[in-house]
């Protein structure tokens, strides 16, 4: 924890848990669409007392609810199945936006991930906008852009797991006039949602992929594994029949 050293996180951690069982915390909770909350929370609020224990060490799934926000550029580079594999992480935040096409470059795919729970909060920077609505924009503009005419897109639908918890909660109706299907089917929510960002798309011959995703699920890199194999075996062949 920032801030707090371990040994006193360990001492406070029965008042932190005292906290969480309160039922004015929890029904507090259940309106956090109305707030800028994390979605991990949840979990280490739930796992606090394994977390104090004083031999805790961080599991795999602990690691990946763990999340920061990011800023500037951030490049990772491993293999996957003995073919490296160079990522390049840009922040999503509206002032980070202004560096991202100086990295965007010999690139075969860009990864856009969209958090498909959130369509009834808006954004921290003006609390008005729609998330959704606000990652739409972002992605028909780099969808649409030039630059990237050879580019596949990847687009991850994000956090099923949380939008199959919030369906049944929060009407998407209210949040979108021209959503027709069943409000309380996740399927008819999750294709309006694609078909969002699908639409968008001038250019219907360029290579797009989509994947309903959840944030902790170890399977979405070999996802894009076999999305790049694809996009790279269509260059070739589009280059073939162009000599």
């Amino acid at each position: 924890m920032k801030g707090i050293d371990y040994t006193t996180f360990v001492d406070i951690s029965s008042i932190i848990q005292d906290f969480w069982d309160d039922a004015a915390v929890k029904q507090t909770y259940e309106k956090r669409n109305l707030f800028q909350i994390s979605d991990s929370c949840q979990y280490f609020f739930d796992h606090i007392n394994r977390i104090a224990m004083p031999n805790f060490l961080p599991t795999n799934k602990d690691i990946l609810y763990c999340r920061k926000a990011t800023r500037g550029i951030c490049e990772h580079t491993f293999e996957i199945n003995k073919i490296p594999f160079r990522f390049i992480d840009v922040g999503g935040q509206r002032s980070q936006r202004q560096k991202w096409f100086q990295c965007f470059t010999d690139i075969t795919s860009i990864l856009f991930m969209v958090a498909s729970n959130e369509y009834d909060q808006v954004i921290l920077e003006d609390r008005r906008t729609n998330r959704v609505v606000e990652s739409r924009s972002v992605f028909e503009t780099i969808v649409n852009n030039r630059a990237f005419s050879n580019v596949s897109i990847i687009l991850f639908m994000n956090k099923s797991d949380l939008l199959k918890e919030k369906v049944p909660k929060s009407d998407i109706r209210q949040y979108f006039s021209d959503f027709t299907g069943d409000h309380l089917s996740v399927r008819d929510v999750q294709f309006f949602l694609v078909d969002k960002f699908e639409t968008s798309r001038k250019d219907r011959a360029r290579p797009f992929f989509y994947h309903y995703t959840t944030a902790v699920d170890t399977e979405n890199i070999r996802r894009v594994f076999v999305d790049v194999r694809d996009t790279i075996l269509q260059q070739n062949l589009k280059s073939l029949m162009m000599q």
